[in-house]
């Protein structure tokens, strides 16, 4: 009788440490099904843009699964580095190679926000969304008269002439502001190329809508910046339809959320408001809507 209990009791653990085992790797890994079949991706780029690695890794995982038959980019960013943004944009290109993207404005997707939209086929955005912003910006702060006022002086050793340019410590030359507003214009001309290659528009056109500004969703509509007016749900109805699922496409998203246990074990304190500003502080080129000062 003994033995019969022990033996209850120990396939009782087996279960219980299997049921476990699955239900841990499902809170830290994110995921929320087994299901299988055809599925649409949602990948959501949120917030100031100032690593691409994130995005790329769900690029990544979408590429190679092939029960994914279209993606939907949900753009809720007001856009953020040069970089990063084009990383985003190259690989959404190429996996557009393979399978549909669709594109979905949120509140906010603009200047590198919309730069990555411009990688899908089609974009979507809500009347009221705000997008464009197709322009560059590089923001500088001087410490120099403080560092007077406090008497202290600084000094640089530099191998070449423009080596601290954009230093904290000293006013810009006019020969700097010449040569960061020649870095610039060729990154703005990168950007310029990519709409108009992406809505089929002609030079003036370009010109048109490229001064910086940022538009409603109804506006960019009339200007040729957008495709539709419509939800996240209508982005991924189309996504499916062109993916050729038939009926209401499953939708997983990416990046996966982390668990709240993950959050526990990683939790830190969020920098991002500070170093998300594009100041002397953190030096650059950007594609980031000045709306969050």
């Amino acid at each position: 009788m003994r033995g019969i209990f022990l033996a209850i009791v120990i396939l009782f653990l087996l279960i219980f440490t299997f049921l476990a085992g699955i239900g841990s790797g499902l809170l830290i890994s994110g995921g929320t099904s087994f299901s299988s079949g055809d599925k649409v991706a949602v990948l959501r780029v949120k917030d100031v843009i100032l690593d691409s690695q994130i995005y790329l890794d769900s690029i990544d995982a979408i590429a190679k699964d092939d029960d994914v038959k279209a993606l939907v980019v949900r753009s809720d960013s007001p856009g953020g580095s040069v970089g990063p943004s084009q990383e985003i944009y190259s690989e959404l290109k190429e996996l557009g190679k393979e399978l549909p993207i669709v594109a979905s404005i949120g509140g906010v997707g603009a200047s590198g926000g919309y730069y990555i939209a411009c990688a899908a086929e089609k974009i979507y955005a809500n009347p009221g969304s705000i997008t464009g912003s197709i322009g560059v910006i590089a923001q500088f702060a001087s410490y120099e008269k403080l560092l007077d006022w406090a008497k202290i002086d600084v000094e640089v050793i530099k191998s070449g002439k423009y080596k601290d340019v954009g230093s904290p410590f000293r006013e810009m030359s006019e020969a700097d502001k010449r040569y960061i507003q020649d870095l610039i214009d060729n990154v703005y001309s990168q950007f310029k190329l990519v709409v108009a290659n992406a809505r089929n528009l002609d030079t003036k056109q370009i010109d048109k809508v490229a001064d910086g500004k940022i538009y409603t969703g109804e506006q960019a509509l009339n200007l040729k910046l957008i495709d539709e007016l419509g939800t996240i749900n209508d982005a991924i109805k189309m996504a499916g339809k062109l993916g050729g699922i038939e009926g209401e496409p499953e939708v997983i998203n990416l990046p996966k959320k982390r668990s709240r246990l993950m959050d526990l074990l990683n939790s830190k304190i969020d920098t991002n408001i500070l170093t998300s500003v594009p100041t002397k502080s953190r030096f650059g080129l950007f594609y980031l809507v000045d709306i969050i000062n």
